[in-house]
């Protein structure tokens, strides 16, 4: 049975422990507002883009840009997997990470050539346990603030440069979408060759548009930007579902230390009052001694 001092040291740790699990649930809270606002923003403008090019993509049909019409192969695959920085958030990293390596598997299986460019910290740290051999870059964003669609270019330029340098055929990028606090949504999108699918509100505008100059050339034009553009919505999306998971997190521990504290208390008023009966125990038997 643990002494009253040890059980007392073990009981002020643990409320040490929840006042920080507290305080991290209120930053993660205020971070998340904004997170939030930041993804719900940019999803119509990505939305709309999207309708764009995949109107130009339809005016072009086969063929068109390299971006667009890919390499000819599928044999090698680049996984851009996208992660936090830090950690304390729960399931979110693993869940990304878990859908990143089931494809990864499933293409070595059939064969393919699979290449890893992780963004941030965490993926890379799981991916390397297991698929260390196939990582070919890291982009590191643990000194950003606040992201910027300057980061998402810059993640773009090194992906389009390893494309125009024939390293691989078809790019997918990984990452959650965020839909509540307690729920964020591991997603695949193929972004090379680029695969634009207008939206139901897109779709049922019957305006025609004439480009000058023609569609191919704009494309041209514009393909690499809406590759950015689909990075910066993931990692708007990325930042938004870290927040989330880790503000729940937060609070379960917070939960969690409150339920121990509670029991440790039980079990240290248990103890004392044994010592307790035992010391008057002890004085009543050396009376009757005497």
């Amino acid at each position: 049975m643990a002494n009253l001092k040890d059980l007392k040291n073990r009981i002020n740790s643990v409320k040490s422990t929840r006042k920080i699990t507290q305080a991290m649930q209120m930053v993660a809270a205020a971070k998340l507002r904004r997170a939030e606002e930041a993804a719900e923003a940019a999803r119509p403008y990505a939305a709309r883009f999207n309708d764009v090019l995949a109107g130009l993509a339809q005016g072009v049909g086969e063929g068109g840009p390299r971006l667009l019409a890919g390499t000819g192969s599928d044999q090698t695959h680049l996984l851009v997997v996208m992660t936090s920085e830090r950690g304390l958030c729960g399931g979110f990293n693993s869940s990304i990470v878990r859908l990143a390596k089931t494809r990864a598997s499933q293409l070595v299986a059939q064969g393919k050539t699979v290449k890893i460019l992780t963004v941030g910290k965490k993926g890379r740290e799981q991916m390397r346990r297991d698929w260390g051999n196939y990582l070919v870059g890291h982009v590191d964003l643990s000194d950003v603030k606040r992201l910027g669609y300057t980061n998402a270019q810059d993640i773009a330029r090194d992906v389009l440069s390893r494309f125009d340098a024939d390293e691989f055929d078809v790019a997918t990028i990984f990452f959650a979408e965020f839909e509540s606090v307690i729920s964020q949504k591991p997603t695949a999108m193929q972004i090379i060759p680029a695969t634009f699918e207008a939206s139901e509100d897109g779709a049922s505008e019957s305006t025609v548009f004439d480009y000058e100059p023609g569609e191919e050339e704009i494309l041209r034009e514009l393909l690499p930007r809406g590759i950015a553009t689909q990075i910066f919505t993931a990692l708007l999306e990325n930042a938004a579902s870290e927040q989330g998971a880790r503000m729940s997190a937060m609070d379960n521990a917070t939960r969690n230390a409150g339920d121990m504290i509670d029991r440790l208390t039980i079990q240290y008023n248990r103890t004392r009052q044994a010592v307790i009966t035992n010391e008057l125990i002890e004085i009543i038997s050396g009376a009757e001694a005497l």
